[in-house]
């Protein structure tokens, strides 16, 4: 566990430096503000496509070698993203990159198979940890070599670094990432007909719980997503802020995420169970964007973020580890593949609504209009408690009763 955490802790950073460099990198191009937004969903557009059938292929040949292509792929993205001279350039550079980006789902797909029902919800913190942690080396690495003035910031230096860290994290899971399936598991997953994606969303989505939740992660991912795409906009509105305070600030928002998932999120679950942090995310999601708007000093801000990363680091974890409890251990690739889906679709569409809404209503509209969509997750999660404690304990009863598959569960460093 510990090798994957490193490894996709490095690849994070790589992704964080660029993502407060974006906008203001789109408005270089002279894009508006739902142009911006809908470059930065072009990535999410990519994984929507790819997140499928990078998961079902991980069931058939493995988790190693998903992560080893779509590492590989991000370097390349990046290198491109380095050159680009025009806004089409930077809208299909993002769209390859997304499309590469397999390594997500795979990730949680490799906790999945190296833990048990009981420590699942921490293994799924420590891997979002890892992005956490990202979030806070890339954005101020980001923000630094681009700098603090939004008219003259240097775009290229950032992207070359993120192809640098890529390339090592693709270097450590040749060399250092051990292979988590085992050939029973491949073998039984190889021998199964090959499902369309339409088929597997829909028996993802028609089985018992999964569609609720799936429903929820989409629309807190909506919410997130639409918030971090825009911010930057708002951000200069307000505060005349360039690529370096932005870094600084999504910097911030990782350490609170770090410190929840890494460390917290583990005695969390024990005291409240996923259902009640799934509950307890939403609330704070909403709390959290409505303060937004109100934020005339930096005070304010700061606690309308701790609140919002709260929300966002306890609801994906936890959603996440139901989905994994309902889901048997040949699926687990798929169903992450199908969830996946649902979240990188939320980073597409949720944006762009953002968008619309910053370029239509004003730039405090996005947060008022997602505190309303959270308000409306709150009050789904809380009618899904009982079904969703339930089936956990449904789960560890099972796992409890059945054999242990060694090589599919035994740790692996």
């Amino acid at each position: 566990m510990l090798t994957l955490f490193l490894i996709v802790f490095i690849d994070l950073v790589g992704f964080g430096i660029v993502i407060p460099l974006l906008p203001f990198y789109g408005e270089f191009f002279q894009a508006g503000p739902l142009l911006v937004t809908l470059m930065m969903a072009s990535y999410s557009l990519g994984q929507f496509i790819a997140a499928p059938l990078w998961g079902r292929l991980s069931d058939r040949i493995g988790r190693r070698p998903v992560l080893i292509v779509s590492l590989f792929g991000a370097v390349i993205s990046y290198i491109c993203l380095g050159f680009a001279t025009t806004l089409w350039m930077l809208f299909l550079v993002r769209i390859f990159g997304g499309l590469m980006a397999g390594n997500i789902a795979t990730a949680f797909a490799y906790i999945a198979d190296i833990t048990t029902p009981e420590n699942r919800a921490k293994g799924m913190g420590v891997v979002g940890a890892a992005f956490g942690l990202g979030f806070i080396a890339g954005p101020v690495i980001g923000g630094v070599l681009a700098g603090s003035d939004p008219l003259n910031a240097d775009y290229q230096t950032p992207a070359f670094v993120a192809a640098g860290l890529s390339a090592l994290a693709l270097v450590m899971t040749i060399v250092r990432l051990k292979e988590s399936l085992s050939p029973e598991l491949r073998a039984q997953l190889a021998a199964k007909p090959k499902q369309s994606r339409i088929t597997q969303c829909k028996e993802a989505l028609n089985r018992p719980g999964i569609g609720l939740l799936v429903t929820i992660s989409f629309l807190a991912t909506f919410v997130f997503a639409g918030m971090e795409t825009t911010f930057a906009m708002w951000s200069t509105r307000q505060y005349g802020w360039g690529p370096q305070q932005n870094g600084y600030l999504f910097a911030f928002i990782g350490v609170i995420a770090a410190l929840i998932q890494g460390g917290a999120m583990g005695r969390l679950t024990k005291r409240f169970g996923e259902a009640n942090l799934i509950v307890q995310g939403a609330v704070a999601l909403a709390i959290g964007m409505l303060l937004i708007p109100f934020s005339h000093t930096l005070e304010i801000l700061l606690l309308a973020m701790v609140i919002i990363a709260y929300g966002f680091s306890v609801i994906n974890p936890a959603l996440n580890s139901l989905i994994s409890l309902r889901t048997s251990a040949t699926e687990q690739g798929q169903m992450m593949g199908v969830a996946r889906s649902a979240t990188t679709m939320a980073r597409v569409v949720g944006p762009a609504f953002a968008g619309v809404l910053f370029a239509q209503l004003g730039k405090e509209w996005p947060y008022y209009g997602g505190t309303i969509v959270m308000l409306v997750v709150a009050g789904l999660a809380f009618r899904s408690m009982k079904d969703n404690e339930n089936a956990k304990q449904e789960a560890l009863r099972e796992a409890s009763s059945e054999p242990v598959v060694e090589d599919a569960s035994a740790p692996i460093d």
